[in-house]
């Protein structure tokens, strides 16, 4: 009777419950990260901002030598006035002339885009009908969004940094104060610029992913997100305001320009920094708190 009523293991042949366990939770955490990063790489709007971005430092270099020698409008000094100067020089132009606003246009679009774009296209609730948690979900759409930003905010610097090198040649940075930085340290110095530029879009992105999760309409987290920076810049230009534009993290924006100074100036970029990176853990919180108690119908 025992005998009988026996079932002999089959190893080779896993039923689905085996075949889920042998996946493992780690096959599962990775997966939705790599296919979401592929689903947003192939979508059009993520191409289209890639030429950008490449494009940008190239258009800006033609401009340049068609232009001739640039400098410094009524009579301020900033980069521009020592832009032909070297590579180095250009790529610092070209973070000027880009961290205001450009460079917030991406950040914006691929935290902004990336829930409410599902919601527009009534896929949300397919793919939340996967055996996937709601927070597994939303941090995979989270950090593809932050690497695709980060990629793009980079990629300008970089390639001006290379194009300018070739047409200006690769002489140690000018100051428009007067003096230079060699070409070692200038390099190590230009890195900590974007690295900080880069943190301070974080509150951008980290606000247009909240709105992401409140709206059903792309076009709107997006615009929010980059109308509530602009607006932030605004303010941060009105010194009636005084110390309360310190709590603005776009008062901050510009404190890279410290980095590309004789002496390293470290106080005006740990305030934006510390900012930003504020901003941001609340507002990435509140679309985590939403986005689980959301109501998908779409």
């Amino acid at each position: 009777m025992t005998a009988s009523t026996a079932v002999p293991e089959q190893p080779d042949s896993p039923t689905p419950t085996s075949a889920s366990a042998q996946a493992g939770p780690g096959r599962r955490r990775a997966l939705p990260l790599r296919v979401e990063a592929v689903r947003q790489l192939r979508r059009r709007r993520t191409l289209a901002m890639g030429v950008l971005v490449v494009a940008l430092p190239l258009i800006i270099l033609v401009a340049f030598q068609v232009g001739g020698t640039p400098s410094g409008q009524r009579n301020q000094v900033t980069f521009l006035s020592v832009t032909t100067g070297s590579g180095l020089n250009f790529a610092a132009t070209c973070l000027f002339l880009s961290a205001g606003f450009f460079m917030l246009v991406p950040v914006a679009l691929f935290f902004g885009d990336t829930v409410a774009s599902e919601a527009s296209w009534s896929s949300l609730r397919y793919l939340l009908a996967a055996p996937v948690p709601r927070g597994r979900l939303l941090m995979s759409k989270l950090g593809v969004a932050l690497l695709f930003s980060a990629v793009a905010s980079l990629v300008v610097p970089l390639v001006a940094l290379v194009a300018g090198g070739l047409v200006y040649g690769w002489s140690p940075l000018g100051l428009p104060t007067g003096g230079s930085l060699p070409a070692g340290t200038a390099l190590a110095r230009l890195g900590i610029a974007m690295a900080f530029v880069l943190v301070s879009q974080l509150v951008t992105g980290a606000l247009a992913f909240w709105l992401s999760t409140v709206t059903d309409a792309p076009l709107g987290a997006v615009g929010g997100a980059l109308g509530l920076t602009i607006l932030g810049n605004i303010l941060g230009q009105i010194s009636a305001l005084g110390s309360v534009r310190d709590f603005l993290p776009t008062y901050w924006a510009y404190s890279w320009v410290d980095a590309l100074q004789p002496t390293l100036q470290w106080s005006g970029m740990l305030k934006g920094a510390s900012l930003s990176v504020s901003y941001a853990v609340v507002l990435v919180a509140l679309a985590f708190r939403h986005f689980r108690a959301k109501d998908v119908v779409s």
